[in-house]
């Protein structure tokens, strides 16, 4: 395919995958349960965070995270006390473990108590990308004192990460459609500045249809990745990990 067919064909998956009957199946499904704002936004980080693995069980432990902080998780990030957080004992997602947890609450309660949420602290002010954003916020992130396994489970662009899980929870709250799948709620942030969260699915089928030649799923590759999403849609460059992500999953392409 040349470029033009390449890019009507995307945007024929794009469609088809980026839909409601695409949040069923998907851990963004969890942030779907909430209206208040905060709620979204700290349930959607929260099941971000833990979006890998086998999706089905991504969706059942981020269900236990929610059940855990009583389905108002931003009134249990600002309100939580050392008894509630007792109860985190025994929750664990792979790596991912009840002290973990414990630390992200806190750090969340940080952020939202004085640094006025997570939309202030993930923006990219005067860049047109995230890769400076995703850097200072995790220095944000792991201020207050914290266990040091878990700043294995924040990421870091500077250090080559592909930072997939920020990334894409970057996507659900920034970029919004009429499809009612991404949130948009972040109106002071662009779409145009988003990444494609690359994971195997994306970067295996990115390189099969020669939009992407580095073999590493690194921050380099997201770069190499974003030119050309960025040449196909300038505006909306992350659309595109519908298609990407689709065609790896769902279609075994």
């Amino acid at each position: 395919m040349n470029n033009t067919e390449l890019k009507e064909f995307l945007n024929e998956k794009v469609v088809q995958y980026n839909s409601p009957d695409f949040i069923g199946s998907d851990p963004i499904q969890i942030p779907h349960e909430f209206s208040l704002k905060e709620d979204i936004e700290i349930a959607g980080f929260l099941a971000a965070t833990i979006a890998w693995g086998n999706r089905k069980m991504i969706i059942n432990n981020a269900k236990k995270m929610m059940d855990l902080m009583g389905n108002a998780p931003y009134d249990f990030v600002l309100n939580h006390s050392e008894e509630d957080l007792a109860n985190f004992d025994g929750f664990v997602h792979r790596t991912f473990n009840a002290d973990d947890f414990r630390f992200f609450v806190k750090s969340l309660q940080n952020i939202y108590k004085n640094h006025k949420g997570l939309e202030g602290v993930l923006h990219p002010k005067t860049e047109d990308n995230y890769k400076i954003a995703i850097h200072n916020f995790k220095k944000v992130f792991f201020e207050i004192p914290h266990p040091t396994r878990t700043l294995k489970h924040v990421s870091d662009p500077i250090k080559g990460s592909a930072s997939k899980r920020i990334n894409m929870f970057l996507r659900w709250m920034v970029r919004h459609n009429k499809s009612g799948v991404d949130f948009g709620i972040w109106k002071d942030h662009s779409p145009a500045h988003l990444h494609c969260p690359l994971d195997v699915h994306t970067g295996n089928i990115a390189r099969k249809l020669e939009i992407l030649k580095r073999k590493q799923n690194d921050w380099k590759a997201i770069q190499e990745l974003d030119d050309v999403l960025r040449e196909f849609d300038p505006k909306d460059p992350v659309k595109y990990d519908f298609a990407l992500f689709g065609l790896g999953v769902f279609e075994k392409f």
